[in-house]
């Protein structure tokens, strides 16, 4: 599974209400296309996003079967269908970047959390998720980013509340706006 990752903001003035039902109203228009390869879709509201100068704003997460999927998700989102619901928050959005990023050990949760941190230098990876396979047992998620396509640190460990790493990792509590999807 894949997760294709976007962060993003209200243009300066834009009311959050508004920006919120206009995301929430795309949104919609997209799960309700159908798209067999989107196998979920939660949106997080965030106090400060790290990688766009520490603004407030929001953090999509598109749960993908495969990279293939990446253009079918592209295809629907800016398709006629969907245009005018695109295009309507499109022109509310301010600055945003994006990522995509691979399920590394357990299974997407609705996370509370999120742990974004660097495997140590010198160590393996395999030695690095064994370290981590202890919080995947109590409900946690790992995923790693792929072929450097993100602002991210590497690694995203989704948690069901807040706990402890081995590691230093940036803490970013997440307030779910929407509901997952299947």
């Amino acid at each position: 599974m894949l997760a294709y990752v976007f962060w993003h903001v209200p243009r300066p003035g834009s009311v959050a209400r508004e920006y919120e039902s206009a995301h929430g109203a795309f949104h919609g228009a997209l799960r309700a296309a159908g798209v067999r390869s989107l196998h979920g879709l939660q949106v997080f509201r965030l106090d400060s996003i790290p990688w766009l100068g520490g603004q407030a704003g929001y953090e999509d997460w598109h749960l993908l079967e495969d990279s293939a999927a990446l253009d079918v998700l592209d295809r629907a989102a800016v398709s006629e269908a969907r245009r005018e619901s695109h295009d309507r928050i499109a022109a509310l959005a301010g600055s945003g970047t994006a990522g995509l990023y691979g399920l590394r050990l357990g299974r997407a949760i609705a996370p509370a959390m999120a742990y974004w941190l660097s495997k140590p230098d010198g160590m393996s990876y395999a030695a690095f998720e064994a370290s981590l396979k202890p919080l995947v047992d109590t409900g946690c998620t790992l995923w790693g980013r792929r072929m450097t396509l993100g602002p991210t640190p590497e690694f995203c460990l989704h948690a069901p509340a807040e706990c402890e790493l081995p590691y230093p990792a940036l803490a970013l509590s997440l307030s779910p706006v929407s509901s997952p999807s299947p």
